[in-house]
């Protein structure tokens, strides 16, 4: 070991605490960059693989009824790979002792030899025989989430006939990889199921003999999904299709789509500022060893050090610090990962997922972290090489605060002598002061910012629950109904309040922008479920025209006066023109809005609704909603209080427990800004502190003396943080939002309130390790050293 290296390592004992500090904040950095790099790794080859290994359909098509002979034809269709015509229908699953009837969809597979396409993943027993109708597979979700087991039986309302099933086997399949109930947006598996049963069992329960309502197609590879999906929907017309449509429209998919591409956006956004700030405080440690080793430096040159030596050798204390926090982030990056993946099971049905490291983040963080605290030494390198031997052992020339602020007269007088000393520090000092409440603004801003995008998921349900919809259930009907349906919901004993609505599937185009989704009718002056503006005022339904949410005006990029084309994709499917008058704030979904009679009217089916949104009395909901159950035209009950206590599990066992990460974050960014702060403030004052103890000053004014500058710097830097944290979660928000769910942001309190106190935690810790130390100085020694 040469005499520079051994040098290195006490020059690295030396300054450990702000050594640590800085590879703390590298090490979070690259951990980030780690983990989430590794989990979009991971939730893409495991759906890729699970799609490809259980046949994913490219392409959905359902329609109303079509016989088997139409499945040629299809075949037929230039790019049509496979394709499989199958039997799917709602259903209702009576669980003993829940009123509420549980919504389910009813799958059939083939009755002989495998399935072509979305082949089931069978966990646990067998298939059903073909000659055992009765025989079913349930969602090993659903299952679990119920208790179920093989051998159970299960009351099963298929096409208005209740039927008793038994459970021969438990299942998965990729196209439940998110399991939510219609109409809501939370993942519950014990509210919504899946059945499996065999095609001529199935076909038989829903009049489905010799046809199918649905087929399923998989494309030749250089074929264009475009033209297979407008020749299929031309092939189903006459038989009722209402739409092809791409496996990426498929709910699932698009659910799982978003996590991913949210964790992509933040392993992109978020390392590098961490990666930014330590190569701000390696820059800031390095130059002060520099500044206070002049001597040294010119003496090594004197005894024949060449610049490239020297410089190494101080290049080596940057790569040390910046390596070691990198490895750390590796190693922690690939636990943290590991420890997510049970939350990504809870919430997304993968039959296996396994955290895979991205090898290429490893090597980003790496270099990364490397090359940042490389840029900031560069800096310090040039003034070393600038040195030559005779000028660095002379002491620097003394700065000249001649023409700095002073405090005399009254101000002077109102100030005790420590408090004078700690404003002429900031005053000789400006830029080094800003640059440090820069770094703490910069921690605040981003804790801030991103505690408050989770805060905004309890507004966003409060609004969804309390303003936008105030129903406390909503009933789906199997096909639409005349009106008196809901006068029939408001015989119930116990139903306060009925408001019909009607659902039309539609695609709506505007330009060469495309959206599949459909136009919800309301009555003229809803109170239960609204359209509202961004001052949550009710939005009046115009009497022709539709009211978009702001989230499809967005996709579609339309303004208020604008013409779409709507082309209906129920009934008559008629293709209408339709202006938009108004845009309304919407949080799930993206909705269109638009008058019930007219509606109808443009449908040729005056009279018809699709559903309801009802009040009813708590007293009486349990004996409402098994009414209902017994109803043959209801096809789904959907219970508010049960959608927001899922999307409260949701809040606190997932997401909503990323604020207090994010609050461990803005800790490690303090601590590591105030820390370094505090012990370079410390070493390069340790002779006038040391004075000032000689002079009669006491142990807490030499500690006020250093301290009180970074107490102004971090009460400075929290409302300049907290600004920027402010505007900051406006664009998080505006990043993160999706055509499934829309986050409202807005200033939190609590969250920045939240994200201030875990700053100014790291900043009273990183103060008392500076005044332990402080207090243990030894004045002989430190009044002995040479400025």
């Amino acid at each position: 070991m040469t005499s520079l290296d051994r040098k290195l390592f006490r020059d690295l004992w030396r300054i450990k605490g702000q050594a640590v500090a800085i590879a703390l904040v590298i090490a979070t950095g690259v951990l980030l960059q780690v983990m989430m790099s590794g989990l979009v790794a991971s939730l893409t080859e495991t759906r890729r693989a699970y799609y490809e290994r259980n046949n994913l359909a490219e392409v959905f098509a359902p329609t109303v009824r079509a016989p088997d002979a139409v499945l040629d034809r299809l075949a037929s269709i230039p790019g049509v790979a496979r394709l499989s015509g199958r039997v799917v229908g709602r259903a209702l699953i009576d669980i003993p002792g829940d009123p509420v009837p549980i919504q389910s969809q009813a799958i059939g597979i083939p009755d002989t030899g495998p399935e072509v396409l979305n082949n089931v993943y069978l966990i646990r027993g067998r298939l059903p025989e073909e000659s055992h109708r009765d025989e079913a597979l349930l969602l090993s979700g659903f299952a679990s989430a119920h208790g179920y087991g093989i051998g159970d039986r299960i009351n099963v309302t298929m096409n208005g006939l209740r039927r008793s099933i038994r459970i021969v086997g438990l299942a998965q399949s990729p196209e439940f990889l998110f399991v939510a109930a219609p109409g809501e947006m939370v993942p519950d598996p014990a509210r919504y199921g899946a059945i499996w049963m065999r095609s001529s069992a199935l076909a038989a329960a829903y009049d489905m003999e010799g046809a199918f309502n649905e087929v399923l197609l998989s494309l030749s590879r250089h074929a264009s999904r475009e033209a297979v999906i407008a020749a299929v929907d031309e092939v189903l017309a006459p038989w009722g299709g209402t739409g092809a449509y791409g496996r990426d429209e498929l709910v699932s998919d698009r659910f799982v789509s978003e996590e991913i591409e949210g964790l992509a956006t933040m392993s992109r956004a978020v390392p590098p500022l961490f990666i930014a700030i330590a190569a701000f405080l390696l820059y800031i440690v390095v130059n002060r060893i520099v500044q206070a080793e002049r001597e040294e430096i010119g003496l090594l040159k004197a005894f024949g050090y060449t610049n490239r030596e020297v410089g190494t050798h101080y290049f080596k204390l940057v790569l040390l610090i910046a390596g070691a926090g990198a490895l750390m982030g590796c190693l922690f990056g690939v636990l943290a990962g590991r420890a997510m993946i049970p939350i990504y099971t809870t919430f997304y049905n993968f039959p296996f997922l396994v955290f895979r490291p991205d090898p290429g983040a490893f090597a980003i963080g790496v270099l990364a972290s490397i090359a940042a605290a490389s840029a900031g030494s560069v800096f310090v390198l040039k003034r070393i090489f600038a040195l030559t031997p005779s000028e660095a052992m002379r002491p620097p020339t003394p700065a000249d605060y001649s023409k700095t602020v002073t405090f005399r007269g009254t101000v002077g007088r109102l100030l005790d002598q420590p408090t004078r000393i700690v404003f002429r520090g900031l005053a000789r000092s400006p830029w080094r002061a800003l640059a440090l409440s820069a770094g703490i603004a910069g921690g605040m801003a981003l804790a801030s910012g991103m505690t408050t995008i989770y805060g905004s998921f309890d507004r966003m349900m409060d609004l969804s629950f309390t303003v936008i919809d105030r129903s406390d259930a909503t009933v789906f009907f199997h096909t639409p109904l005349a009106e008196k349906a809901a006068f029939e919901l408001g015989r119930i004993p116990g139903v306060i309040t009925v408001e019909p609505f009607r659902e039309v599937p539609a695609t709506l185009k505007f330009g060469r922008k495309t959206h599949r989704g459909s136009v919800s009718g309301m009555i003229d002056k809803p109170e239960l479920t609204r359209a509202i503006d961004d001052k949550l005022a009710t939005i009046p339904l115009p009497t022709q025209g539709l009211v978009l949410g702001q989230a499809l005006a967005e996709i579609l990029d339309v303004e208020p006066g604008d013409v779409l084309t709507v082309e209906v994709r129920e009934g008559r499917q008629p293709t209408l023109a339709v202006p938009v008058t108004r845009v309304a704030r919407s949080l799930i979904g993206a909705p269109a809005y638009m008058r019930l009679a007219a509606l109808n009217d443009v449908m040729s089916e005056p009279g018809r609704i699709s559903g309801a949104h009802i009040r009813v009395d708590g007293a009486r909901a349990d004996a409402i909603y098994r009414r209902l159950k017994d109803m043959p035209t209801v096809a789904g009950v959907s219970v508010s209080e049960n959608a927001r206590e899922s999307l409260q599990k949701l809040m606190d066992q997932g997401a909503g427990s990323a604020r207090y990460i994010m609050g461990a974050v803005a800790f490690i960014i303090t601590f590591g800004i105030v820390y370094n702060a505090a012990r370079i403030a410390q070493n390069e004052r340790s002779r006038d502190l040391a004075s000032l103890r000689v002079m009669g000053f006491t142990k807490g004014e030499t500690a006020f003396v250093l301290l009180g500058e970074l107490t102004i710097i971090i009460l400075v830097a929290l409302p300049v943080g907290s600004l920027v944290g402010y505007a900051l979660s406006f664009a998080i928000a505006r990043g993160f939002s999706s055509e499934l769910y829309q986050i409202p942001a807005y200033y939190d309190p609590f969250s920045h309130g939240f994200s201030a106190a875990f700053i100014l935690v790291a900043a009273a810790i990183s103060g008392l390790l500076v005044e332990r130390d402080l207090n243990r100085m030894d004045l002989v020694t430190v009044l002995k050293s040479r400025d």
